[in-house]
């Protein structure tokens, strides 16, 4: 059973058996998933984010284990207290080019009891109707809308302040010659951090610091009833996730993207 593992692998597993902690927690995790699950190739285990949880990397794949390896969780795990999605940041960093939306599709394995677990975050959308290749804005009122930026072209966004990727995107805009007009929804619980993004008196700047989980500056309570229609609208058009891009002529992006692929697809805005 043990045959072919190398030597580090079975010192790590004989800890996992025997309860010795000679070896690091990632370590012995790894070996015992190498038994559970010998055909999914374990990149990295990091035990040290999530008290009682461990993070694992399979390739562009994420899940998390408890430390004996017995439980697999596929999900988010989400930070109550700083508000960040910790899943979405780590798949970020793992896979900067993915298309994502808000929710990541757990696509079940084969039946076999040796299978590899799921893939999670493979950049699927989950959606109750098929994603709008383009959008009318025009209805919209200006009440729900944070313009920041200064730039000769247009871009509207349908963004959460507690999305990772919506964040990623935010970075990437400021470095682009566009004006921004940020709709926030509420995917991810954020609704409350929209209101005083909402209200302040320097939009752009409370902007940078709802991304960044900074104090907002708050400004004079408003009407914040132009959220309650950007939600409205984004559930009539089956937008479940975050980022959504619209381009000035209407055309839709949904996910984060490298820079250079947003800066060529808007620039085929119709004129």
């Amino acid at each position: 059973m043990m045959q072919g593992l190398g030597s580090v692998t079975l010192a790590a597993m004989a800890a996992l058996l025997t309860g010795s902690a000679a070896a690091p927690d990632g370590e012995i995790v790894k070996a015992a998933l190498t038994k559970r699950l010998p055909k999914t190739q374990v990149t990295s285990v990091d035990c040290s984010k999530v008290d009682g949880l461990c993070e694992v990397v399979a390739g562009s794949n994420l899940f998390y284990v408890d430390k004996s390896a017995r439980f697999l969780v596929i999900g988010r795990v989400y930070d109550m207290q700083t508000r960040q999605d910790l899943t979405a940041a780590r798949l970020l960093a793992l896979n900067p080019d993915m298309l994502v939306g808000g929710a990541a599709k757990a696509n079940s394995a084969a039946d076999a009891p040796d299978a590899a677990p799921p893939s999670v975050g493979a950049g699927t959308r989950v959606t109750q109707a098929a994603s709008p290749q383009r959008l009318d804005l025009s209805r919209l009122s200006k009440k729900g809308a944070i313009v920041w930026g200064s730039g000769s072209q247009t871009v509207t966004v349908f963004s959460d302040f507690h999305c990772g990727y919506c964040r990623a995107l935010s970075q990437s805009l400021e470095t682009m010659n566009v004006t921004v007009i940020e709709r926030p929804i509420s995917v991810l619980g954020s609704r409350e951090v929209a209101d005083l993004v909402l209200c302040a008196r320097d939009k752009h700047a409370a902007v940078r610091a709802a991304y960044a989980q900074d104090e907002i500056r708050t400004g004079p309570k408003c009407d914040t009833s132009g959220l309650d229609e950007n939600e409205a609208f984004a559930k009539a058009h089956g937008l479940n996730g975050t980022p959504v891009i619209v381009r000035s002529d209407g055309a839709v992006m949904e996910g984060f993207k490298p820079k250079p692929q947003l800066e060529a697809w808007l620039k085929g805005a119709r004129s």
